[in-house]
Order: structure tokens, then sequence, then C-alpha cells
């Protein structure tokens, strides 16, 4: 079966009762047959569930639909999208290490690596996805971990999967990918050699605003390293949750199909708006590395950005008059939504730091759902025109 079969197809062994749609196991923990069976379980010496801490059947279904889908080894689900990008770092970094990370990353990603890891004295250095020379002038003996984003939240910048997996496999280094814009369906960064591929699950892959999980798949003696960590400190989904986001994937593929869709002729109606400055989207031509985006993803996928002039004000009131648009930090859903990273998802960043990666004070992040593209272009246009 391809992937996408297997994205409907995979489920959790039936119970007595045969039931089509696997069930939910609400349970905090599991019986064991004997007192020999519950030794056994504890030394890992058989498979099973011990505590749902640990495993459940439901998130075991929806790791394994991931991993199916990205081609990785092994996977495990996390609470949160950033629990799963904390989880990264933490289990396999050590006081003493350095990471090299791409400089367009999601707002607490950037806090987690400026403000928590050196608390550890695990040190960091940025380098721009347009500068690639200096990626290699950048690793340290030291260094142990490339993180990167590619496309980025929210600039879309694009990182060469290709040539970044061949500096990670010369310097043995583990690659730790950020695929939550392109999701498992655009792009799989394991297929170039990539360890890690880190997803938050609360975006595209629930793909309806329900629900917050976070998962990482990979390489099988990393992801063993991570369960070690998260069994310990507790950051791992709940059933429930992976229970609908396990669902979740059996749509993904006509959902993207849809979003990329939409959001393609979005880009192509704003483009050339003489309200806006810039519009960027993976599959225009006029992006900076459009060839580059071809190469590596099946299509651009459901983000815009565009800068209205006028700054931030006028990005401002753009949102203030909106009518139809959902205005939210959140991405991925049905519904479109609209963000002004600057004051929000990007706030903490200081002025410089948001300039250095493409945040400017009028930009717009435009999470292009599923309604009836005309009516999200048309909203658009009486905001702009509303917000002179």
């Amino acid at each position: 079966m391809d992937k996408e079969t297997k994205s409907v197809r995979i489920q959790t062994d039936k119970s007595q009762f045969r039931e089509h749609s696997v069930p939910l196991f609400l349970t905090s923990s599991f019986t064991f047959e004997n007192a020999e069976h519950g030794r056994a379980l504890f030394a890992d010496e058989v498979d099973g569930n011990i505590y749902s801490r640990f495993s459940n059947p439901n998130t075991s279904e929806f790791v394994e639909k991931i991993a199916t889908l990205e081609n990785a080894e092994d996977g495990f689900a996390f609470a949160s999208g950033m629990a799963a990008v904390f989880a990264g770092f933490a289990a396999l970094l050590s006081s003493g290490d350095h990471v090299l990370a791409s400089r367009s990353l999601f707002g607490s990603s950037h806090q987690i690596l400026t403000k928590i890891l050196p608390k550890w004295g695990i040190d960091y250095t940025y380098v721009d996805a347009s500068t690639p020379e200096e990626w290699e002038k950048n690793i340290k003996e030291n260094t142990k971990m490339i993180f990167i984003e590619t496309p980025s939240n929210p600039g879309l910048e694009i990182i060469d999967l290709e040539w970044v997996c061949e500096l990670k496999k010369k310097h043995n280094l583990i690659l730790n990918v950020d695929n939550c814009f392109a999701t498992p369906y655009l792009q799989n960064p394991a297929d170039y050699g990539a360890d890690l591929i880190t997803h938050s699950a609360t975006k595209f892959i629930d793909g309806q605003g329900r629900v917050i999980g976070g998962v990482i798949v990979g390489k099988a003696d990393l992801i063993q390293e991570i369960r070690f960590f998260a069994r310990q400190t507790g950051p791992s989904m709940s059933p429930f949750n992976a229970w609908v986001l396990s669902k979740s994937l059996e749509t993904l593929a006509v959902r993207m199909e849809k979003h990329c869709e939409n959001a393609f002729k979005l880009a192509n109606l704003l483009n050339g708006n003489p309200e806006i400055k810039f519009v960027k989207y993976p599959f225009l031509e006029t992006h900076p590395q459009y060839e580059l985006a071809k190469k590596q993803m099946k299509l651009g996928g459901g983000i815009i950005t565009f800068i209205v002039k006028g700054g931030y004000e006028r990005a401002q009131k753009f949102i203030d008059s909106l009518k139809m648009l959902t205005i939210t930090a959140n991405l991925g859903d049905t519904r479109t939504i609209v963000t002004h990273p600057a004051s929000t998802t990007h706030s903490k960043l200081t002025d410089g730091e948001r300039e250095k990666v493409s945040i400017y004070p009028g930009l717009l992040r435009v999470s292009v759902g599923l309604e009836n593209v005309d009516e999200v272009h048309k909203d658009i246009l009486q905001a702009l025109e509303n917000s002179k």
C-alpha cells in the first residue's frame, strides 16, 4: 500500500467487539497478566502498554501513521508542538554542546535556544538560509545538532535539504527538521537524510483547530533517547488528542491539496496589488527560492505572507477591518486565519532580531483555509480598502 492508503488503513487491532472505528483508550494504566508479565514489561523484554504516560494504543497508532508518512523508523507523541521541540533538544544535548540553527524560527523555538538552553550550558549560533557558505564556518568542535525550519515560520524561507544533509553527514551531526508548514504530505526530510522530523500536530495535521499535540519521528536510536526522556518527564500526548489526530491523518492528503490550491490562487490574486509591497509564497516565481521549493516540495503549502504599505499601523487597521477571516495565532485550520507576527507570535524578539528574519512591521501571515478562495480574496480586498 502507498502512504496515503496507509494513513487511512493503519489501525490499532480490533477488540472482541470488532469495531470499525478505533475506540478511545481512556485509561491511565494497563493491567498485567501476572507478576512475571509486569516484570518483563518494565524490563523491556516484551512489548505492551504499562502506563499512558509511556504509551497508549491511541498514541501508538498516531505515531505509526506519522512515521509511515515521513518514512521514519520510530517516533514519540507529545502534548504540544513545543514540548516536541524542547524534547528534541533536552533529550539529546548535554552541557557544553552547541546547536547550529537557521535564523528564521518560530518565536518559541527562538526562546528555547536563546533563553532556556543556555541555563544548562548549551550554546547556539544562528545562520541565515540565504548564506549557506556561512554554515560550515560556524560549526564548532562541540556542535552536535543542526535545527532548521523549512519553510520557515513566518518568513517562508526554504533550506536546501539535500545540501544541509550532506553538511551534517560530513561533520557527523544530528539534523532536526521542523516540518510543520510542509506536513508529511508535501515534504519528507528523512528521504534526504534528516535524523529527526518534528511537527506541531496542532496545525495542519489536526486541520480543524481542535486539539494541541506534537510529534517527533526519525531514527530509532535517537527516538529511543527521546522516549526515555519523555517517559521520565511526562510531556506525552493524551489518548483523546491522539485519537483525534490519528483520524485527522486520514484526510491530510485531500485537505493539503485544497489548502495548497487555495493558497496558490490567493497569492496570485494578491501579487501586484498596489496596496501590497510584496507577496511571498514558495510556488510563486517571485519567491527567492522558487526553484528549490519546486525541487523538494510536492506543492507550495497553505501559508502565504504579504507586506502592506503603511507599516505597523496599517497592518493593525487591516486586521481590524476583516469581516470573515479569523484573527488568531494558530494556523493550518479549515478556516482562513490572519496573524500579525510582529505583535503576536514573534513579539518577544527585538526589532533587530525581527528585521534579520524579514518580519517587518507590515508583514501579515495568512493561513489559507478551505473556504471558497474568492470569498477570502474579497475580504482581504475590502480590509485593504478600509485600512487606508
